[in-house]
């Protein structure tokens, strides 16, 4: 698709390139936006440029402002969303859909609505292709321009030492992650390569790396880490060889490896000021200042009141995945401004995305749950709750030993608490912009940060065989009651995880290259999982069966959901085996339906890919190769050809008076005439040639295995000849021709479009000599 785009834009001379901009711009906004619509925004103001983009404020970002705007993508990851386009020295993040027909280096024009995030980015709801150029020259940076975000979304060159490279998934697809230390800091960057051999020789050396500035970011959006995104190792060049090779290191004892350690640290000590949300002596505080708040290590024991104002100094880091300070010094300036805390959920704290940067990490945040269970610990109390279907822990770190220790809070499961504290993401650095749900745990400043909303019910069976006077019946039913549930809970949590990563697993094979029927058997296997092991099978209408089909189905009880198409009859049907003496309940029925859905949709899928690969390489009408699909053969034949010094031939074919056929009989007479004459000319060849139509009346034959001219020539007349006996279309007799050009590689060209203009050339001078003789005669 990539070589079509660029044919068909610079054939054409400069004056009408330019009218074709224009126009192909024009187009692209009537199309893509409906014309009543166009209007309305025109009117509220449409932002059409990148530069304007860059301009809007906050208050106008929120407001989702529409965008039309002219850039060039400098870089497109096919597996996921994410696109970066640059106009000028202006660039700008956009995230646009998975798996379009999009290349570095096109220019594009983007409609969509400006989106809040760590800067102003684009929500796209359609990216036009205007043309296909080159990509801008990358912007030299250095680490303060890169962590100072004064280079972001850009193309830019970086000069660094690679200290790691590993195999990694990006996204949807495979990679190469890099760690680079550059003159000021460590960065990352990600390369899309397979082969971790072609890093090898790198590690250790000095660098030069083109790519994009993304970064890395926590939950409220705040950059923590510079990543660059690489299309390719083409664009890493090798400045200086590194001084040993990592092989031939000599063994260092294990106990001695820190020898080797030097660190040359320039970060300058920073100071911040806020509200003491949270403090544990020679541990950790963290200050919070309206929306914003910033984790604190520091050794200080020095007693210091939470709801005071404090100063603190330090260095900051990405500690963990979030900003944090470390070697903090901290000082209570003990004036009082408590922070309240935000009433928050489940769903609120453990999942973002980008679009709603509305992180909590570190912040000061109170919300309701159960109690499941609460610990006590050598060097801490949890309190295990539950809300919104969900779990989570309240976690009291205990104080230094030399400060007393107050008695664990005696609450009953099944006690509805509200708890505060501050939100600690578990798994900071899994934190992906995307809606994903992230863990988190609750830290509690005290146990003043719990108060009882509701108790349990009375009727619980603690309370009945307390009534009785079994005490230790209570006690043994309580433990084990607690203990089920709490089996019970992980059972279902780690059964519903499986069962999500394996379906979404299913939905990326889907739309990757896996076999269908490895698909489909993936989800018998994963049905019948979710029925405890009863054998699910599937019968494909017209086709295979697949999955766990017992031999003796009579022994059982089977129960099967048809799987639906979106149009026409029912694409097969999806079964499952219980044992007779069961009963049917309503998870079998719900499970059979969803796995029927999930069937359908990659048997379509991969029907309509297979409908979409035939359509871009046969010519529709005669059922024989396109154009498209000859220029890929060529190209692959000359490759070949020149490994193993070969040689080919290429014919050109133009039927003669085809104009006179549509003229006289009509275009359908002529697509009858057309398709006759391609059946005729594929008669005439072996298995091994290519028969292709260019368009029209012209068509062309590659063909690979020739030793000579005069073998080509000889199927060149049996072409000829298959088109001297008439044709009979629509009810008439047509008289066919053609005229013929020959062109043998590398004799008369090495190249696709040396051998193309030869074979043209000879057919119109076989052409040119038919109409003198045809002349001639008619004297």
């Amino acid at each position: 698709m990539d070589e079509a785009r660029t044919t068909s834009f610079h054939t054409a001379g400069s004056t009408e390139a330019a009218l074709w901009r224009s126009l192909v711009f024009a187009l692209a906004v009537v199309v893509t936006w409906p014309t009543s619509s166009f209007g309305r925004e025109a009117a509220t103001g449409v932002i059409t440029s990148l530069h304007a983009v860059h301009n809007l404020t906050k208050a106008q970002v929120r407001g989702g402002l529409p965008v039309a705007f002219e850039a060039t993508i400098t870089y497109y990851n096919r597996g996921a969303v994410d696109l970066f386009v640059q106009d000028g020295d202006e660039a700008i993040y956009v995230e646009t859909k998975g798996y379009e027909d999009l290349a570095s280096g096109d220019r594009v024009l983007i409609r969509g609505k400006a989106r809040d995030s760590f800067t102003t980015d684009v929500v796209s709801e359609s990216v036009t292709v205007l043309r296909h150029g080159t990509l801008p020259k990358p912007v030299a940076a250095d680490f303060q321009q890169l962590i100072r975000a004064q280079r972001d979304c850009m193309l830019v060159s970086v000069r660094a030492t690679l200290r790691s490279a590993d195999l990694a998934t990006l996204g949807n697809m495979h990679g190469t992650y890099l760690k680079l230390l550059m003159d000021g800091g460590a960065i990352e960057a990600t390369v899309v390569e397979t082969d971790s051999a072609k890093f090898k020789g790198l590690l250790d050396a000095d660098i030069e790396v083109s790519g994009v500035v993304s970064g890395k970011f926590d939950s409220k959006m705040q950059l923590i880490g510079i990543l660059l995104e690489v299309p390719s190792i083409a664009q890493i060049r090798l400045l200086k060889t590194a001084g040993a090779n990592p092989d031939s290191l000599p063994i260092t004892a294990m106990d001695k490896v820190l020898s080797t350690s030097y660190v040359h640290d320039l970060t300058q000590r920073v100071r911040v000021k806020g509200t003491l949300t949270y403090y544990e002596p020679g541990s950790a505080a963290v200050l919070q200042n309206g929306s914003q708040s910033l984790w604190i290590s520091t050794l200080s024991s020095i007693p210091m009141r939470v709801g005071d104002v404090a100063i603190a100094t330090g260095f900051p880091n990405a500690h963990e995945g979030y900003l944090a300070l470390t070697e903090g010094e901290v000082q209570d300036t003990n004036i009082y401004e408590p922070i309240q805390p935000e009433p928050s959920t489940w769903r609120r704290l453990a999942t973002w995305n980008s679009g709603d940067p509305d992180g909590h990490q570190s912040d000061l945040v109170s919300f309701e749950g159960q109690v499941v269970t609460s610990v006590r610990e050598s060097t801490q109390d949890e309190f295990v709750l539950a809300s919104d279907g969900e779990l989570f822990t309240a976690i009291y770190r205990h104080p230094p030993a030399n400060l007393p220790l107050r008695d664990m809070p005696q609450i009953p499961a099944g006690t509805r608490i509200r708890v505060t504290g501050i939100c600690m993401a578990v798994k900071a650095n899994s934190i992906d912009p995307s809606e994903q749900e992230v863990p988190f745990n609750i830290l509690l400043r005290s146990f003043n940060d719990i108060s009882v909303i509701a108790s349990p019910s009375p009727l619980s069976v603690r309370n009945l065989v307390f009534l009785v006077g079994i005490l230790l019946l209570l006690l043994f039913t309580a433990g084990a009651r607690g203990w089920l549930i709490e089996r019970k809970v992980r059972r279902e949590n780690a059964s519903m995880a499986y069962i999500e990563r394996r379906r979404s697993r299913i939905l990326e094979d889907i739309n990757g290259s896996r076999p269908l029927a490895e698909i489909i058997e993936q989800i018998t296997e994963l049905v019948s999982f979710r029925l405890r092991g009863a054998p699910c099978w599937c019968q494909i209408i017209d086709g295979a069966q697949l999955g766990n089909c017992p031999p003796n189905l009579t022994a059982f009880r089977v129960v099967h959901e048809p799987i639906t198409a979106r149009n026409g009859p029912p694409l097969g049907r999806i079964y499952a085996a219980f044992d007779p003496l069961t009963k049917q309940g309503t998870d079998e029925s719900e499970t059979l339906f969803a796995a029927a859905a999930l069937t359908s949709l990659a048997i379509e899928t991969r029907r309509l890919y297979s409908d979409l690969v035939r359509r871009s390489e046969f010519d529709l009408l005669t059922d024989i190769h396109n154009r498209f699909s000859l220029e890929s053969y060529l190209e692959s034949q000359i490759e070949e050809a020149r490994q193993n010094a070969k040689i080919f031939g290429l014919v050109y074919i133009d039927l003669n008076d085809f104009k006179q056929v549509n003229d006289i009989y009509g275009h359908q007479v002529g697509d009858l005439y057309l398709q006759e004459v391609a059946n005729r000319m594929k008669r005439q060849l072996r298995g091994a040639d290519m028969l292709a139509r260019l368009g029209g009346d012209e068509f062309a034959v590659l063909l690979p295995n020739v030793r000579n001219r005069a073998e080509v020539e000889e199927i060149v007349h049996r072409l000829e000849r298959s088109l001297d006996e008439p044709f009979a279309a629509g009810g008439y007799v047509i008289q066919g021709s053609a005229s013929i050009g020959i062109a043998l590689y590398p004799e008369d060209g090495s190249t696709e479009d040396s051998l193309l203009s030869a074979a043209d050339t000879a057919m119109y001078a076989n052409k040119h000599i038919r109409r003198e003789n045809k002349t001639k005669s008619d004297r």
